[in-house]
Order: structure tokens, then sequence, then C-alpha cells
């Protein structure tokens, strides 16, 4: 048997979280000849006990797509982690330790405020993201990766709106957008992590819109990217 500490963030309500966490890798490992049983760490990680002839290679699969938590940041390593917190002096990542990304390391994302530049990008907490730790004049610097902020940038640009949504299920996402009788106004949901997810809206959609309507049906933080007029 193995078992693994996956960096998958549990919040909210643990029960759902994990029954999300265990549909998810399922499809991950069906083709794997293995089976596991998932459970919630006191931390709010995610352990996999994983049994069966491919055991090694399972747990092997899951740490490359999910990696884990880390005790230590390195200087020239990129990491996947989860907004944690937005605040004056910078935005700060869950990468297993919590690091901090000061307006400086904000720089490609534009200017503003910090919470100025959360809110343009629809960056919200426990959203997941990439980050590198880099070496500038001598200085340790934490900034996100290039890829996550072409990301954004590409977003931005898209000609169409889209709502970030955590803490909440594809299927309740899904019967709050049908409730509202937006599901006309989108073109999908496209899924960020095992509970957040991105709403893609069609180019005449209002994405402010479609965050008042669905709001009050859901559990959630939500976040807009509006796109660039």
């Amino acid at each position: 048997m193995e078992s693994i500490i996956l960096h998958l963030n549990i919040y909210d309500s643990h029960d759902r979280a994990v029954r999300s966490i265990e549909s998810v890798i399922a499809n991950d490992i069906k083709d794997i000849d293995a089976s596991t049983e998932i459970h919630a760490t006191s931390d709010g990680r995610v352990q996999v006990d994983i049994t069966g002839e491919d055991d090694e290679f399972c747990a092997n699969y899951l740490l490359g797509k999910y990696g884990s938590p880390i005790k230590k940041a390195e200087v020239g390593e990129t990491y996947k982690g989860y907004i944690h917190s937005i605040g004056e002096d910078g935005i700060v990542v869950d990468i297993g330790i919590k690091v901090n990304i000061t307006p400086d390391g904000l720089k490609p994302l534009g200017t503003g405020e910090v919470k100025q530049i959360a809110l343009r990008f629809g960056i919200i907490p426990h959203l997941p993201v990439s980050i590198e730790i880099v070496k500038v004049d001598g200085d340790t610097k934490v900034c996100f990766t290039k890829k996550q902020v072409d990301l954004w940038w590409k977003w931005k640009k898209s000609g169409t709106d889209r709502v970030i949504a955590n803490a909440v299920t594809r299927s309740e996402l899904k019967a709050a957008i049908k409730k509202t009788g937006h599901a006309r106004d989108i073109y999908g949901i496209e899924r960020m992590g095992i509970m957040e997810h991105a709403i893609v809206c069609r180019e005449k959609t209002d994405g402010p819109g479609i965050v008042a309507d669905i709001g009050p049906l859901l559990r959630s933080d939500l976040g807009v990217i509006v796109k660039r007029a």
C-alpha cells in the first residue's frame, strides 16, 4: 500500500469536498490497476491511501498532477498553490507553507493597489495558482509564474467575461446557472481545481450580472474577469 499527501485544499464542508475529490480521482485513475481511499487531514490536506498492483505508479501519477505540500521553498523552483489571502501588502499563497507576493512581485499584472489587481483578474481565496521563487539583485522574491500571468492576461483580452467560483461542485454551479436562466448566456464551465471553476460567458453577457444573480444561491466566493473594452 502507498500513502501520500496531496496538495489539494479542503475548506468549507469537509464531507462535500472529500466526495468531490473521490469522484475526480476515481476518474483520474480509471485506467490504473489501483484503488484509493481519501481522507481529510487535520490541517486541511488530502491523504490518499492506495492499494493494488499499480499502487506505486498511481501514487507518482497523482503526486505529479496535484503536487504535495512543501516545507521549504527553493530559489529557482516553481510550485502549485492556492490563494490564501489578499491584503494591502500582498497576496499570500499556500504552497504547503505561506509565501507572500508583494506589490513589486505583482507588477506583471499591471498597475494599482493589491486589491485592485486581484479584483481585475478575479483573484479570490482558494484559487489554484502557480508561483516561482526567483532572485533579483540578490534578493529572493516570490511571483506568479509567466504561464499563470499569461493565462490571466489571455482571459482579460479574450473578448468574453469569466466568473470565478470556489467552494462549489460543478453540479451545484450548473444548477444555479440553470435556475437563474443564464444557461443560454454562457459557453460552459471550466474546471480549475476540485471545487474551483470558471464560467465562460458569451460575448454579450455581463459577468458581474451573472455574479449578482447566482451569488445568493451559492455558498461561494465569486470573482469576475471583465473583458477589456
